[in-house]
């Protein structure tokens, strides 16, 4: 909310708000570019693995013998799966952390400049106005605060569901792996 007076004020702010535009699409394309690599060597492993599970499994002489290599193999597989979602969990929590930073520093120059645009009235209003004043910047530390409180707890949510991902994952690897042992010893 600057006030503009001038066409090269307004072609500063048009810059100023291209240059964050183009930062923002900048960062999306490259995480967008780790989230293919990504992609790419995951089907890469996955087609390795297997060709070779195939020829584990094909040289497999007896059923024990497959029991074993069934068990085996499945530990590497969850693992790379596991290893895959955490990849992709950090790319997807990278991108949301720099949209609300984004964000946060829009919020703190519209406030910024909202409250200095409200002195410039103050000082110029007419005497006996100073409620009004009073209530309006009461009225945005309420917005601001509630927003504070706000960001805050989307900021924990976000927290809370990134650890119990962790902690259903760790869950899962463990649950196969006791189904493995338990297998194997068949």
């Amino acid at each position: 909310m600057t006030k503009i007076q001038t066409p090269e004020q307004l072609a500063a702010v048009g810059q100023a708000n291209l240059e964050t535009l183009m930062s923002l699409a900048t960062s999306a394309i490259a995480r967008a570019e780790r989230l293919a690599e990504l992609n790419l060597n995951t089907v890469r492993s996955v087609l390795e693995d297997s060709v070779a599970t195939t020829r584990k499994l094909a040289e497999a002489k007896n059923p024990q013998e497959l029991a074993n290599l069934q068990a085996e193999l499945t530990k590497p597989m969850i693992d790379k799966a596991v290893a895959y979602a955490r990849s992709v969990q950090e790319i997807a929590t990278e991108g949301q952390h720099e949209v609300s930073s984004l964000f946060e520093k829009q919020i703190a120059e519209l406030n910024k400049n909202f409250a200095s645009m409200l002195e410039q009235a103050a000082k110029s209003a007419p005497a006996g106005s100073e409620g009004v004043f009073a209530a309006v910047k009461s009225a945005m530390d309420t917005a601001n605060s509630l927003y504070d409180n706000a960001s805050k707890a989307a900021k924990q949510a976000a927290e809370v569901a990134e650890a119990n991902m962790t902690a259903a994952t760790e869950a899962t690897v463990k649950a196969m792996t006791a189904t493995q042992k338990a297998a194997g010893k068949k």
